[in-house]
């Protein structure tokens, strides 16, 4: 056994039996182990940041990691922002980042790189095996941090010889501890702000979005003067027909002062007090209003549904109904395409126990509302901002549920950052669809100009938002990549693609003429 191989069968004895890779040459050793270890599957991903978003994905419809293989610190460095956006939805993830051989560090060779620097933004767990007999122990030290309430991202550094020289044995890791319960008292006096009368507003995040957190929270907040909503972007959310129906605080900040000026308390439940995207001028950065008290039921590393299970508790409505909202959906539209219509189609075609994935940017903001009672379906948000999410996140939300239906739902420009993940779901055969929003430019950021100020813009300002000198072709980009692929213009187009996409086995892509 040599240090490869005593990582791959620690990685299996942690439960991580997936691991999406990008390797090179440092990392031979590792693919051949991994080679070695048929327990393991292995997913190609031809640039390293469709390799991160897909361990997110996959994470987040799991709640256990994959691991992770990259190239050197470029490799790491090129898979960054969708570690980002995994960091910020707080998803298990073990990266396992090659490296020269120990004594090949000081000739400082081309790709010779600082990786634990570049790690450490996205990672809360970093560390360098400096010989065989380490691997394995740093490795079980890595799965159990990513394995941590409420979820964290671990990167294991591993040199050439690391990898080749002999190691005696795997470990098996150790479980995570669990996570703390709020005492009594805490819950008895968010309780108490509950009962008072005044305008609560209960913010929900992470797994208390899950179908029986929601449950708990409509219970809980089933007095007057108490809402709920969710935070503005989540890793996963429960939705459809049958569920708790929960919005979601609004991107514009206008919009979202509005929507949380009523509120003297803002209850925290797993998430974090809501604040402006970026900053405008004249424009607050938080959008509470002044003299709002903040109060938190939990912390996203505590017990979340334990804390829940004590409110309701105390509450006295434990056994109370849910709210289910009317069973209503928009009239489905035969003709015409813009944002609202999408919303109508997708309210009407998500299939049941379907999956989707939402980098839809702009054209997406009226999905969410119009989907509240379509069939039951888990719905994953890019929550860090760092564009390149949507694609990959569904190819490895695809890999982690094979049975079940992913929609990606795709803005055009953010898709090219990392179209490569149309490749790896035509490898796999994965039972993706995926609707591309063509506009032909950076729709957010013609409105972004307009909100800090920038009026009448020229030509070159133009220029650099606009994706129309050439088109993109997304037929022929998808059949590039060995996707099957189709247009639609209007609406009734849109629903004879999405039928002829869910039913075909394999990936599919629609290009939405906008």
């Amino acid at each position: 056994m040599n240090g490869a191989d005593s990582l791959v069968q620690t990685l299996l004895n942690g439960g991580v039996d997936v691991c999406f890779t990008n390797p090179g040459t440092s990392e031979m050793h590792f693919v051949a182990a991994l080679d070695r270890h048929h327990d393991m599957r292995c997913v190609l991903g031809l640039q390293e940041n469709v390799v991160t978003g897909a361990a997110d994905g996959y994470a987040r419809m799991l709640d256990k990691p994959a691991s992770t293989l990259l190239h050197t610190g470029p490799g790491l460095a090129n898979g960054f922002a969708n570690l980002h956006n995994a960091k910020r939805a707080f998803q298990p993830i073990v990266n396992i980042v090659g490296d020269h051989a120990t004594y090949h560090v000081q000739y400082d060779s081309p790709l010779t790189s600082d990786i634990e620097g570049i790690a450490a933004p996205v990672s809360g767990w970093v560390r360098t095996s400096r010989t065989s007999g380490e691997v394995a122990g740093d490795a079980a030290e890595a799965i159990q941090f990513a394995n941590t309430a409420p979820g964290n991202i671990s990167t294991l550094i591993l040199p050439a010889n690391a990898a080749w020289g002999e190691a005696t044995a795997a470990v098996v890791p150790a479980p995570p501890p669990a996570p703390k319960v709020p005492d009594a008292a805490h819950i008895w006096a968010i309780a108490k702000i509950i009962r008072s009368g005044e305008p609560v507003l209960v913010l929900a995040a992470n797994r208390a979005l899950r179908v029986d957190g929601l449950e708990l929270l409509s219970r809980a907040t089933n007095f007057d003067g108490v809402d709920l909503l969710a935070q503005m972007s989540n890793a996963r959310v429960e939705r459809g027909a049958g569920r708790v129906a929960i919005d979601r605080v609004r991107y514009p900040v206008d919009q979202a002062v509005e929507q949380l000026a009523p509120y003297r308390h803002l209850i925290l439940v797993a998430a974090k007090e809501p604040v402006a995207f970026f900053a405008y001028p004249d424009k607050p950065s938080r959008l509470m209003p002044d003299g709002c008290q903040i109060h938190t039921l939990v912390e996203r590393e505590e017990d979340v549904m334990a804390a829940l299970d004590g409110l309701v508790a105390e509450l006295g409505v434990a056994n109370s109904p849910v709210r289910l909202p009317a069973p209503v959906l928009p009239p489905l539209p035969s003709h015409g395409m813009d944002q609202d219509i999408i919303a109508a189609v997708l309210a009407h075609m998500i299939p049941d126990n379907a999956i989707i994935s939402d980098e839809s940017i702009t054209t997406g903001r009226r999905f969410f509302s119009d989907t509240f009672t379509s069939r039951p379906h888990s719905w994953l948000q890019i929550t860090g901002g760092a564009i390149g999410a949507g694609l990959p996140m569904a190819t490895g939300a695809a890999i982690a549920c094979p049975d079940r239906p992913v929609i990606a739902l795709q803005a055009d420009g953010s898709a090219m950052y990392t179209l490569q993940a149309l490749w790896t779901q035509a490898r796999e055969g994965s039972n993706t669809t995926t609707l591309i929003f063509s506009n032909r430019s950076y729709k957010i950021l013609l409105g972004e100009m307009a909100n800090v100020g920038v009026r009448n813009p020229g030509p070159k300002a133009m220029d650099m938002l606009e994706l129309d000198r050439p088109p993109l072709d997304w037929v022929a980009l998808a059949k590039g990549m060995g996707v099957d692929a189709g247009v639609a213009t209007d609406a009734h187009e849109l629903v004879r693609q999405m039928e002829r996409g869910l039913a075909c086995e394999g990936p599919y892509l629609i290009e939405v003429v906008l």
